[in-house]
């Protein structure tokens, strides 16, 4: 049900104080649209946790787990009935925008307003610690020897950003487009349960973004194949790159928010200073890096711009792999 604003939350928004010193402001809600222990899940609980406790924020904000659709009911749900709820944000990322860059969302780019995306994660290829595969030339191997052998797994649906990472180093291992639909591909809803499924004997392969995991690594239950980004990561330095096993592919996965289509310059504007003030804390950038995330900030227009544009080019990966037509 869409929030009915207070005359006091109101001025809040706005930065004004009401006669008699009275400040207080309505609690704002973000919406992770999965399961608790995802991505998205993270990104909302803890730039909530960080906006109350850096005192950004005069209220806690109250996260809403809302999965279904890789985010496309929650996208379907702020677009139908919170389009105008100054006090709403939800969390999205690369795989958001992937999966409506294929159509799969119920309206495109331009029905929400983008606000600032506050780093990147970086995609991981995971397997079970005792897996026989230790390096990505053994699993891909395996997989030209019988690609039906190895079931692989993630936490977007097949043609989605983390299944297009693993046909992306599928490509680099020489591998064509005739074996990229025999890849046998299981869909979970957050990278916590895909990596509990393959400790379970279920799969043999994770592809997912380390914020989601890194506890599965600092544990030892699980064994990084590769990180896909241009240099090791400096919390988790250790893990080898695609790049340095000779496969030249990055795959991250930068965290954000959007608001719905229709909430005012004013509330809009509001929500992206906070959100820039929070990314140039020392609490975020410690809070990020000790996650796996690499700190950048893209905010108010340019973010909005960059978000058009990488729709644009996940459309066209999509084609040139042959996930779309």
């Amino acid at each position: 049900m869409k929030h009915l604003l207070s005359a006091a939350a109101l001025a809040a928004l706005a930065g004004f104080a009401l006669p008699g010193g009275v400040t207080k402001a309505e609690a704002a809600e973000c919406i992770a649209p999965a399961d608790p222990g995802g991505g998205w899940d993270f990104t909302c609980r803890t730039v909530g946790r960080l906006l109350t406790e850096e005192g950004i924020l005069d209220a806690p904000v109250q996260v809403v787990n809302m999965p279904g659709g890789v985010g496309a009911v929650a996208y379907a749900r702020v677009m139908n009935s919170e389009s105008d709820n100054p006090d709403l944000v939800v969390a999205t990322s690369t795989v958001g925008i992937t999966q409506i860059a294929q159509g799969k969302y119920p309206a495109g780019t331009d029905a929400m307003r983008w606000l600032a995306m506050l780093g990147a994660d970086v995609g991981v290829v995971l397997v079970a610690a005792d897996s026989p595969y230790n390096t990505l030339d053994d699993l891909f191997a395996a997989m030209k020897e019988n690609v039906g052998s190895v079931v692989t797994s993630g936490s977007t649906a097949a043609g989605g950003w983390d299944h297009i990472r693993l046909l992306m180093l599928a490509q680099a291992a020489g591998m064509g487009p005739e074996e990229f639909t025999k890849i046998r591909w299981v869909q979970f809803d957050g990278g916590t349960p895909a990596v509990t499924q393959m400790m379970g004997g279920q799969t043999q392969v994770v592809v997912t973004d380390l914020g989601e995991i890194a506890g599965f690594v600092e544990s030892g239950d699980v064994k990084v194949l590769a990180a896909m980004s241009d240099e090791p990561i400096p919390a988790f330095p250790d893990l080898p790159t695609a790049k340095s096993q000779g496969y030249d592919v990055t795959g991250y996965n930068w965290r954000g928010f959007y608001t719905g289509g229709k909430v005012s310059d004013e509330a809009y504007d509001k929500w992206v200073s906070n959100l820039e003030t929070l990314f140039n804390s020392e609490a975020w950038k410690e809070a990020a890096e000790a996650n796996g995330l690499i700190p950048i900030w893209r905010g108010g227009k340019e973010f909005n711009d960059y978000v058009v544009e990488q729709a644009s080019q996940m459309e066209a990966i999509s084609r040139e792999i042959g996930v779309i037509k």
